[in-house]
């Protein structure tokens, strides 16, 4: 199990990849995406996640820079938006989020979302920036098991990472089984369900035995189950408290009573029925 917030997981590229790290999303532009990073690198953190559509990458960048942190020592996650898919227009749309973080690669580049007729010649294109060097690896978002197993038919690189919407309310337990089997690995935006988990009695009860917070108690649950995380916050002690996971253990019977909380509820949209 990680023991630290620089702990990783090794993807099928032998890439490291950290297990615990930032989201951006719904984070303004600006001061306040600059600040959260800050406050974030400054407490440990290495691994941060933005994407084209949040309209921060900017941001994201003049935190990089202003951290003193050497960029070799981060990972940084963005993502090609629906509207740019396509082969060329990927090509393009690395190129602006590339200028618009300031960097000279991403460790991570994902197709945000599986839109239709497209997203096989997007990983075209992700293939290319992988093979050319731009990009340490490469992978999907909100990519569904019928997605995942078109895609491989048609791809030359296996996706390293899947990030999917995952908290107990949503275990997506067909994809998590699919994705192990293939060697991908596993990602979890919203791991909070942007808050709404906190109320939960039973995690709150297992909050309490263990001297946690619920929001802690459910981002541990996500590393015992393997499944990378990125929770959101722009408020410093938060994101020093949504770290503070790796000094206790869930038990196997309290691992196994968050995964019943499971009732295959979305916050965000099904990747089957989203308005691309």
């Amino acid at each position: 199990m990680p023991s630290s917030l620089r702990d990783t997981t090794t993807l099928h590229n032998g890439v490291k990849m950290p297990w615990f790290g930032l989201g951006v999303f719904k984070v303004k532009e600006g001061e306040e995406v600059v600040r959260s990073v800050k406050a974030a690198i400054k407490n440990g953190y290495i691994s941060i996640d933005t994407a084209a559509v949040y309209k921060n990458e900017e941001g994201v960048g003049q935190a990089i820079k202003e951290s003193g942190v050497a960029r070799e020592e981060l990972f940084i996650t963005t993502k090609v938006w629906n509207a740019d898919q396509g082969y060329d227009s990927t090509l393009q749309a690395f190129e602006t989020s590339l200028g618009k973080l300031g960097l000279d690669y991403i460790d991570l580049y994902l197709i945000h979302w599986p839109v239709k007729g497209k997203y096989n010649d997007t990983w075209k294109a992700l293939e290319k920036l992988y093979r050319d060097g731009r990009v340490r690896a490469i992978g999907v978002s909100n990519f569904h098991v019928h997605h995942l197993e078109d895609l491989l038919s048609h791809a030359e690189i296996k996706p390293m990472v899947n990030q999917i919407e995952y908290h107990p309310h949503l275990t997506q337990k067909e994809v998590h089984d699919f994705c192990k089997k293939e060697g991908i690995q596993l990602e979890a935006w919203s791991p909070l369900k942007q808050g709404v988990l906190l109320t939960d009695p039973t995690i709150n009860e297992i909050a309490e035995k263990h001297n946690k917070s619920a929001a802690q108690i459910i981002l541990r649950w996500d590393l015992q189950n393997e499944v990378v995380t990125i929770p959101k916050s722009t408020n410093e002690n938060r994101i020093i408290e949504n770290a503070d996971i790796f000094d206790f253990e869930l038990t196997p019977e309290e691992m196994q009573r968050i995964n019943d909380l499971n009732k295959n509820d979305r916050i965000g949209s099904d990747p089957d029925n989203f308005n691309f």
